[in-house]
């Protein structure tokens, strides 16, 4: 019995360290993604793909009578937005938004890259549908020759306007290991300011709301919820049947089911209490972190990317809404991202982190380019037409790939840049304590490589800071 509840905790601490690993489990997500997308488009599995996805499943007595490709993305989707909420709960309590001042940049870079994507998206189609093929006002689909009128192809401007912290930071893991802290601190303030906007988003504009009667239950289900996560011992059974029922009022009340997570994520506690080590809204993210990176979001990618094209060519590359979307995601992002950084620095008087350029977060900005998750549940919510939804998918899985081969090359280079400023340094500070200790000319005594330390820390103004230390 022992050996195997050893096992089965060695087990589990090994789930919780690839879940934790942004490398690991963004790599795990996107070959979901790319795996749903040959699936539903190779002949032999394209038929029973679609079968799994469209085959009904439904709750008696309630309106949810839904395929599982809506419940992957409806259902299994909360737990990554419950996730979202209570990382967001934390960082606005104690994190890096608990200080407006010191995140002022950030956050004004997540606002600058969420309003470049829909300008440039809006200009590139408005492009096609005046000097595109057909007729003047409408955009001709390059895989089915269907012709779509341009108001109907602007539904989709919030599609690239979300960053996928996930896919970010996977990026910079994989190309980035020599890079100071608080460029990773400062795509970290900025990915979480554009996760709370992307929610702000998909309830304002993506919500088609039924009866008022049902937002009275959301109010006492969240009420509820608030009291009992504050108890000294929570009663779980509890807690998950009223987390249920906001997600059912949520459906019926016309709001996307998911934000149910975002609302009581919000509404957990993100202090220590009742003598308690650490913050529950931090402990609970990190538990569901497992279920989330490695359940939630690889199914969801893999129904999410899983549409049929009636003709699987390179001709789908020309469609100007997928040419819209990866002109909006790999350009639109990183130039909203830098030019509110520039304005708000050089323009605006805010400071960027010691030792932080605006030209240091280019590479970064790049890697916001990845859409991916958030890009994908906007896609389904923007475009009924079944064409215009599956074309706006596919636009946003390339995107988000183009952004990540550019960041990853540019990431790359920057960080061999970092490491070899780095090692000068610490040859300077080797050479000045040879010359302290044993007089000049004469070796130093201690032969060990010396290793640059971070240290981040805040000034008194309110700024981040990030001293090097340099020891044996």
């Amino acid at each position: 019995m022992a050996t195997t509840a050893g096992a089965k905790k060695g087990l589990w601490s090994t789930i919780r360290r690839i879940a934790a690993s942004d490398r690991i489990s963004g790599l795990i997500m996107l070959g979901f993604a790319l795996t749903g997308l040959v699936l539903a488009n190779l002949p032999a599995t394209a038929h029973a793909f679609e079968t799994v996805a469209e085959t009904h499943l439904f709750i008696p007595y309630t309106n949810l009578d839904l395929p599982i490709g809506h419940w992957a993305q409806d259902g299994l989707l909360t737990i990554f937005f419950l996730t979202v909420g209570l990382e967001l709960k934390q960082e606005l309590t104690t994190g890096s938004l608990a200080n407006p001042k010191a995140a002022a940049v950030p956050m004004l870079c997540a606002v600058g890259g969420m309003i470049a994507p829909p300008i440039l998206f809006l200009a590139v189609t408005a492009l096609f549908s005046q000097i595109g093929p057909g007729e003047p006002g409408t955009l001709i689909l390059t895989t089915t020759g269907s012709s779509i009128p341009f108001s109907e192809m602007s539904h989709g401007w919030a599609v690239p306007t979300a960053t996928d912290i996930a896919f970010s930071l996977a990026v910079l893991a994989l190309f980035a290991k020599a890079l100071p802290g608080s460029i990773r601190a400062f795509l970290m303030t900025l990915a979480t300011v554009d996760d709370l906007l992307a929610i702000i988003l998909i309830a304002v504009f993506f919500s088609s709301i039924s009866a008022w009667y049902w937002f009275i239950g959301i109010a006492v289900c969240a009420a509820i919820w608030a009291y009992l996560v504050r108890l000294k011992k929570v009663p779980w059974i509890a807690v998950g049947i009223v987390g249920i029922l906001a997600w059912i009022m949520m459906f019926e009340a016309g709001v996307h089911p998911t934000l149910a997570g975002v609302l009581v994520g919000l509404l957990t506690p993100s202090r220590e209490m009742h003598g308690e080590l650490s913050p529950r809204a931090e402990r609970y993210a990190n538990k569901l972190q497992p279920f989330s990176a490695l359940l939630a979001l690889p199914i969801f990618a893999l129904f999410a990317t899983g549409v049929h094209f009636e003709s699987m060519s390179p001709l789908l590359l020309a469609s100007p809404l997928v040419i819209a979307l990866i002109v909006a995601l790999a350009v639109g992002k990183p130039l909203g991202i830098i030019t509110t950084a520039w304005l708000s620095t050089h323009v605006g008087g805010l400071k960027m982190a010691k030792g932080l350029r605006v030209r240091d977060m280019i590479p970064a900005a790049v890697a916001c380019g990845i859409g991916f998750t958030v890009s994908f549940l906007i896609a389904s919510l923007a475009y009924k037409n079944a064409e215009l939804s599956a074309e706006a998918r596919f636009g946003v899985l390339v995107a988000s790939l183009i952004a990540a081969a550019i960041s990853g090359v540019l990431l790359s280079r920057q960080s061999k840049r970092f490491e070899k400023t780095a090692a000068a340094a610490a040859a300077d500070a080797e050479d000045d304590e040879s010359i302290d200790g044993d007089g000049i000319g004469q070796p130093s005594h201690t032969t060990e490589p010396t290793t640059p330390t971070e240290h981040p820390g805040t000034l008194a103004d309110g700024t981040a800071s990030v001293e090097i230390d340099f020891r044996h």
